[in-house]
């Protein structure tokens, strides 16, 4: 428990960005999962789902919520899975 008022403005700080970074990352995984699923499902419009799934990794982050590879990596993986899902459909 914090006893000086500055360590307890530090405690609102931490708690207020713990919500906002935990919401951010559940926002990216729930896109992630549209994405994948329509992958799989219906190659045809997974274009959309991977363009929306993509411009949140790139906000998560640049607002430093994951780090940049992390963000490369999963878009990487996304791009070879559309590619290889439209590549069958064809």
């Amino acid at each position: 428990m914090a006893n000086h008022a500055s360590a307890e403005k530090r405690n609102r700080q931490r708690i207020r960005r713990t919500d906002r970074n935990r919401a951010a990352k559940s926002a990216l995984r729930t896109e992630l999962k549209k994405a994948r699923s329509t992958v799989e499902s219906k190659p045809a419009e997974a274009a959309a789902a991977v363009k929306s799934a993509v411009s949140t990794a790139d906000k998560t982050a640049s607002k430093g919520i994951i780090p940049k590879k992390r963000a490369a990596r999963i878009k990487s993986r996304l791009a070879r899975a559309l590619h290889k899902a439209t590549k069958a459909a064809s």
